[in-house]
Parts: structure tokens; C-alpha cells; sequence
């Protein structure tokens, strides 16, 4: 009797997502085990400490208990991504907005950031768009981060991120208080079904730009789409040609109207896309102090860290896991 192979090896998209999928139970799977053999490792070393009177021990037992917490941690906070993006890859775009040259400084500052957090999940960062600041940083970045999950952790990050520090760009030392904007949206990777007419849109191409490096063609290839009744305007300039950074913008395009389309209010959209506010004042969801005090605050969990160069670096972890929490509560 000759077997037949299942209907998605027949489709690439869908076999792609299957294989994904298996990965992602196997790795569920060996860390469950490896936890389970941690717990029975502590266990042995608490009892060799009892029989030894070795307390000596103490801190061997202590590291694995720290380790087995945090990755027990992890799985319980892995455990409240239950939404329909959220194992997807996630799209973040960062826009400089009050403060000028200090807030393009900001903006790389923050894309530093999430560079580092993607590195430290061992998660790959794709630059997708990049427009250099007018006399230094970044005023606009567009990137994708591709790992397990990404968007279910990053959907805590869109809203309005607030620094205070001395200026270096300050020639009297003073304080200066600027802002930068985080859109997150889930990479949908299907052929969404949505129709976009061609009277809709305009398609503009203009030269790549950028300290992208090798990452980034520097041609007059770059595309940027604007679909007229939404106003959503999308940008691709890192594939090597026109006709690949047009598909790219469009794939985006119709993920962000095919998400307008499948909620049916301005309230569940939210919950996705995250409310597009003014980037100033009062409208900030996490506030970074360096001087006079250091302190990071998210103003909706009010989780903090007083190390504000851990968290600079990418450690970003405990204010991911607080939101999660609160959004789940």
C-alpha cells in the first residue's frame, strides 16, 4: 500500500510552518528535560550536603537554584503568549520625534537596544529600512527581529520611550528630555487575501541610504508605498533589487491592512498595533533616567531598574515579563 504524503508538503509556506512548529514542541520538550534533571540535581546536592555536614555546598546549590528559577521563569512567562501573532517574527519601527539632533541620537541608542536583546535570545535582526539623522544618529530604522515568539515579547515594547540626560549635543550641559516612538507589528508570512487597487496607492522609489553597510543596496532601489485611504505608509530598502523591495513592502502592506481588517474596532487594534499618539510628552509608556538619579520606569507595570546600562545593553527582560503579567491580569 503506498503511503501518501501529507497535503502541506505540497505547499513551501505551509511545510516551512509545519517544520517551524516541530522545532519550536522539540525545544519545548528538551528544555522540560533539562529541567527536570536540574531539579533532581539539586535534590542529590541538598543530600550529599545533609550527609557530608559540608556546608561548602551551599553555594553550588544555590547557583542551580538561581538557574532553575530563572529558566522555570521563562517557561511561565512563555506560557502567556497565547495571542494569534505572537510566535510570528516581529517588524518594530523607531521613529525620532521631540528633540531633534538629541532625539536621532536617542533613537540609535534604542536601536543598540533591541540589537543587543535579539542577540542575547539568539534571535537573527534584518534591516529593512534606515534613514541616517541630519547631523548625527538615526531618524527613522525600520528592522525585522526572526526568533520564537519575537512579536509575542515585543508587542510589550510600542509606545513612546522617554530619555533625560545631560545632553552631549548641549553646549551648556543642560538637562534634555526627548522622545522616540516604537511601532511593533507581527511579520504574517501567508499570502494574505486582500485586494489592493491600483488608484489606492502610489509607489514611490528613491536611493537607498544608511549606515547599513553591506546590508543595505545603495541604489535607486529602495520603495516606499503609501495606501491613501489608511495614510499606512511602508518602506524596504535592504533587498538587492527594486522588484524584491517592492514585494517586500507590499507583503508588509497587506499584513498591516489585513490586520485593520480582521478587527472590528479601534479597541482590539490596540491590543495589536498599539495606539498612535503624539511622541512627546505624557504620551510615554517607559522613562529613562541618567541623570541626576539613573532609573528606568515603565509607567504602566511600574516595573524599574536603577541599571540603566543593563538595560542599555539589552536586558530588557524583566520589563517584557512584567508587561506580559499585567496584560494577562
Amino acid at each position: 500500500m503506498e503511503m501518501q504524503a501529507p497535503d502541506f508538503w505540497d505547499d513551501p509556506e505551509k511545510s516551512n510552518a509545519k517544520v517551524r512548529e516541530a522545532k519550536q514542541l522539540k525545544d519545548i520538550v528538551e528544555t522540560m528535560d533539562g529541567l527536570s534533571g536540574q531539579y533532581e540535581d539539586i535534590l542529590t546536592l541538598i543530600e550529599l550536603g545533609y550527609e557530608d555536614n559540608d556546608p561548602a555546598i551551599i553555594p553550588d546549590i544555590e547557583e542551580e537554584l538561581n538557574s532553575f528559577k530563572e529558566t522555570f521563569e521563562n517557561i511561565r512567562i512563555s506560557t502567556l503568549l497565547s495571542g494569534e501573532y505572537d510566535r510570528n517574527n516581529a517588524i518594530l519601527k523607531l521613529n525620532a520625534g521631540a528633540g531633534g539632533t538629541e532625539s536621532c541620537d536617542w533613537c540609535s541608542m534604542l536601536y543598540r537596544m533591541y540589537t543587543r536583546w535579539a542577540e542575547r535570545k539568539g534571535y537573527a535582526l534584518e534591516v529593512i529600512d534606515y534613514l541616517d539623522g541630519d547631523e548625527a544618529g538615526i531618524k527613522s530604522v525600520t528592522f525585522q527581529i526572526n526568533g520564537e515568539n519575537a512579536y509575542g515579547y515585543l508587542k510589550s515594547e510600542k509606545g513612546v520611550h522617554r530619555l533625560v540626560r545631560i545632553s552631549p549635543f548641549n553646549a551648556q550641559g543642560k538637562r534634555q528630555t526627548s522622545f522616540v516612538s516604537l511601532d511593533v507589528m507581527p511579520d504574517i508570512e501567508e499570502d494574505v487575501d486582500i485586494e489592493i487597487k491600483d488608484e489606492d496607492i502610489r509607489i514611490d522609489t528613491y536611493r537607498s541610504s544608511g549606515a547599513g553597510g553591506q546590508h543595505i543596496n545603495k541604489t535607486s532601489s529602495a520603495i516606499r508605498i503609501t495606501h491613501f485611504p489608511t495614510g499606512i505608509v511602508v518602506t524596504c530598502q535592504n533587498e538587492r533589487s527594486q522588484f524584491q523591495n517592492k514585494d517586500k513592502a507590499m507583503q508588509m502592506l497587506k499584513a498591516k491592512l489585513y490586520m485593520l481588517k480582521q478587527e472590528e474596532n479601534a479597541e482590539k487594534l490596540s491590543d495589536i498595533r498599539g495606539d498612535v499618539k503624539e511622541i512627546g510628552w505624557g504620551n510615554q509608556i517607559r522613562s529613562y533616567v541618567m541623570q541626576p538619579y539613573t532609573m528606568v520606569k515603565d509607567h504602566r507595570t511600574n516595573e524599574e531598574s536603577g541599571n540603566v546600562d543593563a538595560v542599555m545593553d539589552g536586558a530588557i527582560d524583566p520589563f517584557i515579563n512584567a508587561y506580559l503579567k499585567w496584560i494577562n491580569n
